[in-house]
């Protein structure tokens, strides 16, 4: 029993340990992504190529004076950058990185990297610990006595209800063939062959599901709740030093779970064509391992790529898209889903 417990307190300390060096990582990308896309240099003083200016930012936030406006409500103000942190990081943890290789430590299986048991119902679990993600906003913009922050996290909760049912819709289709709720046998199911992946045998639900993860995290085109031109910042417009931060590393450690699980269900997750199927033992989980890794890098770059070359949408313009385009073809692709389970094709 110490042992299992010592196995997954390590892997939880690498998980958290990896997803916030992410932030200060993303940081730097979206920096230089964005120099790069708009042809200028970017951040190139602090450290070679800029490296080291994500550090000098995060040593300023923690120095930075702590104030706490007059009329706030106390308790919900200092509550809501920790209910949008936790949130973040314990969603991650039923993701499995790896392929189960049979491998031990310390005489204890890991069954495929994942820091909590292997769960017969993540893809439920996913989606319930994610949508409690809208009350810290909702908090942060009531609790901050601010007009501008409370309008910020309406707009917050809206876009997400809005858009939470279509991403939903979406993952029902993989549920539908994969027959499980259990990530793992979610991978198992897609297999090494591309062909087999649900992004190809569900186009629709894989575009729908990806559309909404833009909206789902907050990001350009749709970060209506943090427009700077009506809203000042939005719901944290009133925190400063480490509670921003909370919120800001908040939204990239969303970025990256999110990735990670379009990654899971849609890309084929730790698989690589030709090449697992021929593995075992430590290289099969170091192979998968760096295969999962990749995969959510080039989703983590879609994501800076997108921010950086496509206008914010006005606020009806994006509940219009969220009811009257995505919600429809979510559910024409689990329509399709179903008759073609039917007919044998899938």
């Amino acid at each position: 029993m110490w042992a299992e417990l010592a196995v997954t307190a390590a892997k939880l300390l690498v998980v958290a340990t990896v997803l916030l060096t992410c932030v200060p990582i993303m940081v730097w990308v979206e920096r230089r992504g964005a120099a790069f896309i708009q042809d200028r240099l970017g951040p190139n003083r602090v450290g070679p190529m800029g490296l080291l200016q994500p550090v000098i930012d995060a040593v300023k936030l923690f120095f930075k004076e702590d104030l706490t406006p007059g009329g706030v409500n106390p308790i919900l103000y200092t509550l809501a950058p920790m209910v949008s942190m936790f949130v973040a990081l314990v969603t991650f943890i039923v993701i499995p990185f790896s392929a189960d290789a049979g491998v031990e430590v310390f005489g204890v299986p890991l069954k495929g990297i994942h820091v909590a048991p292997d769960l017969g119902v993540g893809v439920l679990y996913l989606l319930a610990i994610s949508s409690l993600g809208v009350y810290g906003i909702v908090l942060a913009g009531w609790s901050s006595n601010n007009k501008y922050s409370l309008l910020g996290g309406l707009r917050s909760s809206a876009q997400l209800l809005s858009y939470e049912l279509s991403l939903t819709m979406s993952v029902l289709g993989v549920v539908l063939v994969s027959g499980t709720l259990n990530l793992q046998e979610v991978i198992g199911r897609q297999g090494p062959e591309i062909w087999k992946w649900h992004a190809v045998t569900q186009p629709i639900g894989f575009i729908v599901f990806l559309v909404a993860a833009f909206a789902e995290t907050n990001r350009l085109p749709f970060d209506l709740a943090e427009a700077e031109t009506e809203l000042v910042a939005g719901y944290h417009v009133e925190y400063s030093s480490m509670r921003f931060a909370s919120f800001f590393m908040s939204e990239y450690i969303n970025i990256v779970t999110i990735s990670a699980l379009t990654v899971t269900l849609f890309l084929g997750g730790w698989q690589v064509p030709w090449l697992t199927a021929t593995l075992s033992g430590w290289p099969l989980l170091l192979v998968s391992a760096g295969a999962f890794a990749a995969k959510v890098a080039l989703l983590l770059w879609l994501f800076v790529w997108v921010r950086w070359s496509l206008p914010r949408f006005r606020y009806d313009q994006l509940m219009q898209l969220g009811w009257k385009g995505l919600l429809p073809l979510a559910a024409l692709n689990l329509l399709i889903v179903g008759m073609a389970m039917g007919q044998g094709w899938l």
